[in-house]
């Protein structure tokens, strides 16, 4: 009945017609059997949701906390005394040196005091809208198993990463544009490269889409090549008239694969996105004062900014989960500081801290911090302790992550890290309580957005994680 069914969807539609028509019909039946989200929970799933779209800014490499947000003056006294553990400790990559201060100078900002270090200047002007998780602490200190962690809250590839599920969880704001987008570095994808933004055990449609923010064609294949003329509507026809066939005779034999429905449809989305595409990946029509807001006329600021503002186009145009990479996987190019922290992390702090402090702003100015979520984290943070010379190795222990926007008590902080920096002391957060945060805040109880596989009902959280509503406003 099901295969016939579908049948009747092609033979009667055809085409994208009727792959559209396959999806109105399908939204149409949950909608009839109530499964769908109320209008009156604003979009949530469990209870009303106070953000309806998200953008994560994920520092890749493990930004210093105590170099940037988590000022710790016992560092100054302790400078050059060799206080660390003995032995190597699981996950660094070379035997611990001496306590390190800060070389960077600190200043409180903003009607809440908070500390931020001399290479953010410009996100400082902006403390008293962030909430701070100060305790965030990691399972590992390995790039790979950390980033995985920090996307899927696992350590373990295979798993859905968090925009995955909300997309699963909650649906798209809108059909002409993806409901999942990731931006990557424009020097490279980040550690386990595709890997955090996978769907896992999901259904296909659901992982993340890849977007090239600096390419002349930020959608690869949207457009048929000026090369080929044979692409012309007629054979568009004939193509869709073999695929149709194609796809009814795969959906008969393999009924419980989701790829197929996910390549479906991801070509109704791109017929779609032939139409709104360009216009929202066009930051060229922004003004002059936003461009230089954003720092697109200033070198090393130019790929984020443009980055940030696509970001903001996006979920003004109904994306609802967009991801900002900075950095790319890799020893160098990053946030992984080991071989000096007064060289390497300057620069890299220079390219996102300008356009950060102007997607804030951007996003209070146009109406949209009412119902956006915006965050800053990474997998790990660094050790208190110096790696060489004036580097820092892998740590676990403690390290920062803000939020801001819809439902954010601003100026606020929760957690502690010890004296050092080392570990978290009061307050300590996994990725759990992160996730679950989240996704409270979107109206998802993440105890229930569950999915069963291989027998087991598995979850974001996993069997943990609890809301921190202490940042919650």
């Amino acid at each position: 009945m099901k295969n016939s069914r579908r049948q009747f969807l092609w033979d009667v539609g055809g085409g994208f017609g009727g792959l559209a028509l396959s999806r109105m019909l399908a939204q149409e039946a949950l909608s009839a059997d109530g499964d769908q989200p109320k209008p009156e929970f604003n979009g949530g799933l469990h209870h009303p949701a106070k953000v309806k779209r998200v953008i994560q800014l994920f520092m890749t490499g493990g930004a210093s906390p105590m170099d940037t947000y988590d000022y710790k003056p016992e560092l100054e006294k302790l400078h050059g005394q060799k206080l660390g553990p003995e032995e190597k400790p699981e996950g660094f990559t070379a035997p611990p040196g001496a306590i390190m201060k800060s070389p960077f100078k600190f200043k409180q900002h903003g009607d809440s005091g908070r500390w931020v270090s001399s290479v953010f200047p410009h996100q400082a002007q902006e403390v008293d809208e962030m909430a701070f998780l100060m305790a965030m602490a990691s399972k590992t200190n390995v790039h790979g198993p950390a980033t995985y962690m920090m996307n899927s809250g696992f350590v373990l590839p295979g798993f859905p990463s968090m925009g995955a599920w909300i997309s699963y969880g909650l649906g798209n704001l809108t059909d002409e544009l993806p409901t999942f987008v990731v931006l990557p570095d424009a020097a490279g994808l980040p550690y386990n490269q595709k890997g955090p933004f996978s769907s896992g055990f999901l259904p296909a449609v659901h992982q993340g889409t890849i977007i090239n923010a600096t390419g002349r064609s930020p959608v690869p294949d949207l457009f048929a090549n000026e090369r080929y003329q044979f692409a012309t509507s007629a054979a568009d026809r004939d193509g869709f008239a073999l695929l149709r066939k194609l796809n009814a005779d795969h959906a008969a034999d393999n009924a419980d694969d989701s790829r197929l429905d996910a390549r479906i449809q991801s070509y109704e989305l791109a017929a779609r996105m032939q139409l709104s595409a360009p216009e929202a990946f066009d930051v060229t029509s922004e003004s002059e004062t936003t461009h230089k807001a954003y720092g697109l006329d200033n070198k090393p600021t130019e790929d984020f900014g443009r980055r940030c503002l696509l970001a903001r186009r996006l979920v003004e145009r109904g994306t609802r989960f967009v991801q900002v990479w900075s950095g790319q996987q890799g020893a160098t190019g990053n946030w992984d500081n080991h071989g000096s922290i007064p060289k390497e992390l300057p620069p890299i702090a220079l390219s996102v801290d300008q356009p950060i402090a102007a997607l804030l702003r951007d996003l209070k100015s146009r109406g949209l911090f009412d119902d956006t979520l915006l965050i800053w984290t990474t997998e790990f943070g660094r050790t208190p302790f110096a790696q060489g010379g004036d580097g820092r190795d892998h740590n676990g222990g403690s390290f920062v992550t803000w939020l801001t926007g819809a439902g954010i008590k601003a100026g606020v902080s929760y957690g502690q890290s010890d004296d050092w920096g080392y570990k978290a002391a009061t307050g300590k957060t996994y990725c759990y309580d992160f996730h679950a945060t989240v996704l409270h805040l979107l109206g998802i109880d993440h105890k229930r957005l569950s999915y069963r596989q291989n027998g087991i009902d598995r979850r974001l959280t996993d069997v943990h994680g609890n809301v921190v509503h202490e940042i919650l406003s």
